[in-house]
């Protein structure tokens, strides 16, 4: 069953990617429209984060995030067939940031949130820097398409590692020079076992791993989101945010994320993954407090 999905999806990715977008737009119409996927949840999240817009400026923003979302799904499907060359041209970034520290014999953690299209950009980091990238990312519930997604994440030589099996995955790597992609916007999967923040409106937990990491090896912390410069274009920004991680506050690492990733969704709030349920634990007194920003 692998290979016929897979040589049905090849098939039509062989199409220009103009074309591909014909195919977008009308997936917009009928997940927005017509079958309303996950509508309840984004526009919920939308009026908690921006109380101030008024519901059509809310409605603006949900249905950008939708074409977004159909654009990075058929981009993905466009990556089955082209040469990693192909995306290069289309995925700009200030990778000096990144390839400054090689020679020091540091590694880094880069932290960024649900940006689209994080698919392309799994693929080109690993091509433009000097580094071994680790990635973490979420098993997918179907066999087949997460045999696919692996194929596609792993081609340029992206180390995937489970997010469900994290510590034992990462083990083989620690003592090398490597790049650790993390998608720290996770919703915690034990909300008892995280830090809590105001987030876009809402107390929101974060998970602890990222910065007890980074302070546990000392680890270089980048921050970075993705700008959509045009339909098919992007860019990837990336910031130094500690080198020396070690000489922080517990928590302060974690607040500056929670900040920066605050204030990228507000410039750019199409460009997130609304639809994903960010805030599907409440916050309850025996978490702990609600910490300042």
């Amino acid at each position: 069953m692998y290979y016929i999905v897979y040589g049905l999806l090849y098939t039509f990715s062989l199409l220009p990617l103009r074309v591909l977008y014909i195919f977008s737009d009308f997936s917009f119409f009928l997940v927005y429209y017509i079958i309303g996927y996950r509508k309840k949840v984004v526009k919920e999240n939308l009026r908690h984060a921006f109380p101030e817009k008024t519901v059509k400026e809310r409605n603006r923003i949900a249905r950008k995030f939708y074409r977004n979302f159909t654009d990075t799904f058929i981009e993905t499907i466009k990556m089955i067939s082209v040469y990693d060359s192909y995306i290069q041209k289309r995925f700009k970034g200030n990778w000096e940031v990144l390839n400054q520290y090689y020679d020091s014999g540091r590694s880094i953690q880069i932290c960024l949130g649900h940006n689209f299209n994080w698919e392309w950009a799994n693929t080109v980091v690993a091509q433009k820097v000097k580094y071994l990238f680790l990635a973490v990312y979420m098993p997918l519930s179907s066999k087949i398409m997460d045999r696919l997604f692996q194929k596609l994440r792993s081609r340029t030589g992206t180390v995937l590692l489970p997010a469900t099996k994290m510590r034992e995955a990462f083990l083989p790597y620690r003592d090398q020079q490597y790049i650790l992609g993390l998608a720290a916007d996770q919703s915690p999967g034990n909300p008892s076992n995280a830090w809590w923040f105001d987030f876009l409106g809402r107390p929101a937990g974060f998970v602890k791993g990222p910065e007890k990491g980074a302070r546990t090896k000392n680890t270089i912390v980048v921050f970075a989101f993705i700008h959509k410069q045009k339909r098919g274009h992007y860019e990837f920004v990336f910031s130094v945010a500690e080198d020396k991680p070690l000489l922080l506050a517990e928590t302060e690492l974690t607040k500056r994320f929670v900040c920066y990733l605050e204030n990228v969704i507000r410039e750019y709030p199409d460009m997130w993954l609304w639809s994903h349920r960010r805030w599907k634990y409440s916050w309850k007194p025996e978490y702990g407090e609600v910490l300042p920003k």
